[in-house]
C-alpha cells in the first residue's frame, strides 16, 4: 500500500506527468475509434447478432478488441495482425541469416525490424479485412443476421479492407507512440484497455440475462476464483530465480575493489503476456480461411470455435509452445555468459564461457517449464470452472493475466521513472518498493 500511494505522487514530477497524461488521451482516442462504425454496416444488427452468440471464439475476440468487432468499427481487427506479423519476423530470425543479423546490430537493427513488422502488419490486415468482410456478408445473407450488410458487394469488400487495414495501422502507431512518448509498452496496454473496459458491460449482461435467477452462492465463487487467479498471477510474475555470482578482485583506476557477491535473477516467466496474446491471435487465422474457401478451413474454424477439451488442449500446447519460443528470442545464456566473464564475474563451481552459458540455460529451460505450466494453467482452468459453475466467464484466465501482467509492468515502470530522476523521497516515508520473490539459490 505504501508503494501504490507513493507512485500516487507521479503528479509531482513533471516529465512523468506529461507522459501518464499524454497515455490517457491516445486511449481516449482508441476508445473513440471503437465506436466508429465501417460504411456499409448497420451497427445495431451487428450488436445484435453479436449478442446471440453465446461464448466462443467471436465473444473471445470481441473482448480483446474492446468491443470493436461488436460495433465492426474502424478497429475492427485490433492489434492483432501487428502481432502476428511480429511472430512471423521473429521465426524468421531464427531461420533466415539477414533477419538475425539485423537482431544484432542493435538500435539501428531494431528500426530495420520494426520497420519490416510494420510493412507485414500492412498485409496481413488487408487479408484479414477481405476475410472478415466475407464473414459479415456472410453473417448478412442468414436469417438471424439479416441487414447488417446494406449494399453487400466488391465495393463493400474494398472500404473493408482499406478501413480495416487503416484503423490497425492507427492503432499500431498509437501504440508505438505510447511506448516512446508515454508510459509503458503501447501495444499491451491497447490490449489491457480493451479488456478493462468491456467487464462492466459483462457484468451487465451476466445481471440481465440471469435478471430473478441470480445464484449469490455462485457469484461468491466467480469472484473467489477471480481473486485466488490474480493472487497466483502477481506471485509466479514476481517470481525470479536469484543464481548467485561472485565478483573477482578488480583494480578500477586507483581503486582497488574486493570480491564481490550478488545475484543474477532469471524471471520464473520470461515471455510475459506475450504467449497467450500470440496463441490467441493464431486462432484467428481457421476463420479468415474459412472465408476465403480454403480447403479444410472449415473443419479446423469448426473445431477451434467449438471449444471443449480440443480447444483447451490445443490452446494450451501453443502457450506452452511460444513460451519457450519467446524466451529463447528474448533471452541469450551466450551473451550473458560473455558479459559476465567482462566484468570479471562467474557462478561459484562453473567455469567461465561456455559452461557458464550451458548452467544459465539448464536453469532457464527448468524454470520455464514451471513458467509455462502456470500460463497453460491459468489460460485454460477459468474457462472448465465456468463450465462446472454453468456460468460463462469471457473475462478469463487470459484475460487476468494480461491485465494483472500490463498493470505490474506499468506500476514498475512508474516506480523506475520516479527513481532515475532522483525522486526516491516521493515513494514516502519507508515505503518499500516493488520487489521480486525470491526462489532458493542454485
Amino acid at each position: 500500500m505504501a508503494t501504490l500511494a507513493g507512485i500516487a505522487n507521479f503528479h509531482k514530477v513533471p516529465e512523468l506527468r506529461r507522459r501518464v497524461i499524454f497515455t490517457l488521451v491516445m486511449l481516449a482516442v482508441y476508445r473513440i475509434g471503437v465506436f466508429v462504425t465501417v460504411p456499409g454496416v448497420d451497427r445495431a444488427a451487428m450488436s445484435k447478432y453479436m449478442a446471440k452468440q453465446s461464448g466462443g471464439l467471436l465473444n473471445f475476440f470481441n473482448m480483446f478488441s474492446g468491443g470493436a468487432l461488436e460495433n465492426f468499427s474502424l478497429f475492427a481487427l485490433g492489434i492483432m495482425p501487428y502481432i502476428s506479423a511480429s511472430i512471423i519476423i521473429q521465426l524468421m530470425g531464427m531461420v533466415y541469416k539477414p533477419i538475425d543479423e539485423l537482431r544484432k546490430e542493435g538500435e539501428q537493427g531494431r528500426r530495420k525490424i520494426d520497420q519490416y513488422t510494420r510493412y507485414g502488419t500492412v498485409a496481413l490486415s488487408l487479408f484479414q479485412a477481405y476475410g472478415s468482410a466475407k464473414l459479415v456478408e456472410g453473417w448478412s445473407a442468414s436469417d438471424a443476421g439479416a441487414g447488417i450488410v446494406t449494399h453487400p458487394g466488391i465495393g463493400f469488400q474494398l472500404m473493408t479492407m482499406i478501413t480495416l487495414t487503416t484503423g490497425t495501422a492507427f492503432l499500431m502507431w498509437i501504440g508505438e507512440q505510447i511506448t516512446e512518448r508515454g508510459i509503458g509498452n503501447g501495444i499491451s496496454l491497447l490490449i489491457f484497455a480493451g479488456i478493462v473496459t468491456g467487464v462492466p458491460g459483462w457484468v451487465g449482461s451476466y445481471l440481465a440475462t440471469n435478471a430473478g435467477n441470480i445464484q449469490p452462492l455462485t457469484i461468491a465463487a466467480v469472484a473467489a476464483f477471480v481473486v485466488g487467479a490474480i493472487a497466483v498471477i502477481a506471485f509466479f510474475e514476481n517470481g525470479r530465480r536469484q543464481i548467485p555470482i561472485v565478483y573477482s578482485r578488480r583494480q578500477v583506476g586507483r581503486r582497488v575493489y574486493g570480491a564481490q557477491n550478488a545475484h543474477l535473477p532469471l524471471k520464473v516467466n520470461t515471455a510475459g503476456t506475450i504467449p497467450p496474446i500470440f496463441a490467441s491471435s493464431l486462432l484467428m487465422f481457421p476463420a479468415t480461411l474459412a472465408n476465403m474457401n480454403v480447403p479444410g478451413a472449415d473443419k479446423l474454424q469448426s473445431i477451434v470455435s467449438g471449444g471443449g477439451w480440443v480447444f483447451n488442449t490445443g490452446y494450451a500446447l501453443l502457450i506452452v509452445f511460444f513460451c519457450y519460443f519467446y524466451t529463447s528470442v528474448t533471452f541469450q545464456p551466450v551473451d550473458v555468459a560473455e558479459n559476465l566473464k567482462k566484468q570479471q564475474a562467474n557462478i561459484p563451481g562453473i567455469r567461465p564461457g561456455k559452461q557458464t552459458a550451458d548452467y544459465i540455460q539448464g536453469v532457464m529451460n527448468r524454470i520455464t517449464f514451471g513458467g509455462a505450466m502456470y500460463v497453460a494453467a491459468v489460460c485454460v482452468v477459468p474457462a472448465i470452472v465456468g463450465d462446472l459453475l454453468r456460468v460463462q466467464i469471457t473475462f478469463g484466465g487470459t484475460s487476468l493475466m494480461i491485465v494483472v501482467g500490463v498493470a505490474l509492468d506499468t506500476v514498475n515502470q512508474i516506480e523506475a521513472q520516479l527513481i532515475t530522476r532522483s525522486y526516491e523521497g516521493l515513494t514516502g516515508p519507508g515505503a518499500s518498493r516493488i520487489r521480486a520473490r525470491r526462489l532458493p539459490e542454485g
